[in-house]
């Protein structure tokens, strides 16, 4: 390397990307590019995971961006201290200054009380569940101006929805497994063995819903041994699910007689029926709750948007279930929470990619003009609504997400 020549250090390389023709573009990226992004730790006592895990800081770190963890907030998953800042993080004991950074990520949505500790105009990315939303909540990220998106709204280029597809992964075999226990003696259950055994019948399934939640609680409860019925309007859907379950499964569309039908003698119901909007449909009504057997249980996974059973109720992991017409229903919404490493790193590999995309664009907002997909996921933008059904059901006004970015690039 010549005297004239300027060194250039491991992390300027590996953010740099490609070199551009363009020096003054160039300059003018390389100070907006690096972002301080926090992560919190989480205050719900049912919210064990965390957003970000060790080995993608190390990657957001490589990018240049500086990331404030929470002393503790990756205990629940178990990750330490330690392990947060081998890997780059800036730990810190203050959750105000955590909660000052540009770009606050969390695994559940925030309390009103960590709302206020934000910057004006700071952006937020986390889930939100819809049951628990509070006009309060909505007015307070109004008043703060903040860029808030919602975790199981981004969408990929294909229209899929990433983290909600990794996350019904998960729920889908955590809610037979869930089931499994529930229907046991110990628990208030009928006392059988979801896969029965030589010369006893086994447990009958019905799922409603033929996404990926139904794929892979269908999987893991025919691996058990149950019997299972599959419920769903997408006749596509159910031809795709039987393709890659690979054999000839019992299915039928939502026809309310034959579904109350199949309830009737039903062990376990999973709800599992996803709304891209708003609240998702109510397909089980309490009059169909209360023919079913004594000891069966629910499973509502469609819990975090409302659940499409009408006796659901939203429960947590210390108290997760409740019993009506002497039907146990389990109403747990972060239901992947149950195996809190597994969910965590699967959230952290879907948004470190999406927060080092925003880094090389200069900015969240600029991430958010470029991709459709992230557009997508926002639900309140510098102090205007922009989810159509969160606006109606507090009486807001809505604002397109659209005509607001045009307007400000």
């Amino acid at each position: 390397m010549s005297s004239g020549e300027k060194k250039t250090s491991f992390s300027d390389f590996f953010t740099e990307g490609q070199y551009q023709t363009q020096a003054e573009v160039l300059e003018v990226s390389d100070k907006s590019k690096n972002i301080t992004i926090g992560i919190p730790r989480e205050e719900n006592n049912d919210e064990n995971r965390v957003p970000i895990v060790p080995n993608s800081i190390r990657a957001l770190a490589g990018h240049g961006h500086r990331i404030l963890l929470e002393k503790g907030a990756g205990s629940r998953s178990n990750f330490s201290d330690h392990d947060y800042a081998e890997a780059g993080a800036d730990v810190q004991a203050s959750k105000e200054k955590v909660y000052k950074s540009n770009v606050v990520v969390k695994a559940s949505p925030p309390l009103l009380e960590e709302i206020a500790m934000m910057e004006e105009g700071s952006v937020l990315i986390s889930p939100i569940i819809l049951p628990m939303m509070s006009e309060e909540y909505i007015v307070a990220l109004k008043k703060k101006r903040i860029i808030a998106v919602a975790m199981e709204y981004l969408a990929g280029d294909n229209g899929t929805y990433p983290l909600v597809r990794i996350m019904s992964e998960i729920a889908g075999m955590a809610s037979v497994f869930t089931a499994a226990e529930l229907l046991t003696h110990g628990q208030g259950g009928r006392g059988i063995l979801l896969g029965g055994v030589s010369g006893v019948p086994p447990a009958k399934v019905v799922i409603l819903g033929a996404g990926v939640v139904a794929e892979f609680a269908t999987k893991t409860a025919l691996g058990l041994g149950a019997s299972v019925r599959i419920f769903d309007n997408d006749i596509s859907k159910l031809m795709r699910l039987q393709n890659l379950i690979g054999r000839q499964l019992h299915t039928s569309t939502f026809n309310p007689v034959y579904l109350g039908y199949q309830l009737l003698s039903a062990d376990v119901l999973i709800g599992a029926i996803h709304s891209k909007s708003g609240r998702s449909p109510i397909l089980v009504t309490e009059d169909m709750v209360s023919k079913m057997k004594p000891g069966s249980v629910i499973i509502d996974v469609s819990i975090d948007q409302g659940g499409c059973v009408e006796t659901s109720e939203v429960t947590g992991h210390k108290n997760p279930t409740i019993v009506k017409h002497d039907v146990i229903h389990y109403g747990v919404p972060n239901i992947a929470s149950k195996v809190p490493r597994t969910a965590s790193a699967a959230i952290s590999n879907i948004i470190t990619p999406l927060l080092i995309k925003a880094g090389n664009f200069g900015s969240i907002e600029a991430l958010i003009y470029q991709g459709q997909g992230v557009r997508n996921g926002v639900y309140a933008y510098k102090g205007a609504i922009t989810n159509q059904y969160l606006s109606k059901r507090f009486g807001l006004k809505y604002q397109d997400i659209n005509l607001l970015i045009a307007s400000k690039f």
